[in-house]
């Protein structure tokens, strides 16, 4: 594999590993009204800034 693939694996398996601890939608139904909504906002901006770097990166070339 080249460099370039490898950070492009890298990437996918970062936000494959960040996406996989949100809960799934059937577990999303069943959480309270008030649950707090927090920590999935901030799993999903880190995974957005995991991916805002690696575009980033590659603009950079």
């Amino acid at each position: 594999m080249t460099p370039m693939n490898n950070e492009i694996e890298d990437v996918r398996s970062r936000v494959a590993a960040m996406l996989a601890e949100l809960p799934g939608e059937a577990e999303l139904a069943e959480l309270p009204a008030h649950s707090d909504l927090n920590a999935l906002a901030q799993r999903l901006e880190e995974a957005h800034q995991v991916l805002v770097r690696a575009l980033e990166s590659v603009e950079k070339g």
